[in-house]
């Protein structure tokens, strides 16, 4: 007579790929949690909103002049970066992840609207030896375009219309420099905004 064995898998597996599944799902709110309440507040300048492509549903997406390379070419360290760009058999559509320092300005040029930080330097690594009052933001170079995943912002419902008004109104103001600014908090690596300043009004996240 032939016997059959059965191999059992121990709980103790199961509780270990829970848990690893659990961390994969909340790792990434935490940290951006804790990012918000630990990181250091930096301002950043938007570039002209699209008067056609204001909110949409509960989303609005900003463009930064810190995201376009004309504004970063001419700063130390961009050399190092183009020539990782003309690398003979680079492929152009993978991002290149570079890092753009930011300044903090000597004082607030406008009491009704934090004035943005200015970009000072850009590198391929990381900085070690930044200034007490620099910071390094991490984006990925794209087609000409840095993206730092800062660039969507969602709003409550019932927020939506007053806030597509309000930019509305502030384009038609000031259309070639509208003053609109994003506080975003800043640790490591990650980034995450804080608020959204239209003019002298401030919406939070």
């Amino acid at each position: 007579m032939t016997t059959t064995s059965e191999t059992t898998t121990p709980p103790w597996r199961f509780a270990v790929t829970l848990l690893a599944q659990f961390a994969l799902i909340v790792g990434v709110p935490a940290q951006a949690m804790i990012t918000y309440f630990a990181g250091e507040p930096v301002i950043l300048q938007t570039a002209p909103v699209d008067p056609y492509d204001l909110l949409r549903g509960y989303s609005q997406t900003l463009n930064y002049e810190i995201s376009q390379v004309p504004t970063l070419e001419s700063l130390p360290g961009w050399a190092e970066i183009q020539a990782e760009l003309d690398t003979e058999g680079r492929d152009p559509s993978r991002p290149l992840l570079i890092y753009v320092v930011l300044g903090s300005p000597e004082a607030e040029a406008n009491p009704g609207i934090p004035t943005p930080w200015e970009p000072v330097a850009v590198a391929l690594n990381r900085p070690r030896n930044l200034a007490i009052d620099e910071v390094a933001l991490a984006g990925q170079l794209y087609y000409g375009q840095v993206i730092y995943g800062l660039e969507r912002y969602y709003m409550p419902e019932d927020q939506k219309d007053g806030i597509n008004d309000h930019i509305a109104d502030i384009n038609r103001r000031f259309p070639t420099n509208p003053p609109m600014v994003v506080e975003v908090r800043v640790r490591g690596n990650h980034a995450v905004p804080a608020t959204l300043w239209v003019g002298d009004r401030a919406y939070r996240f």
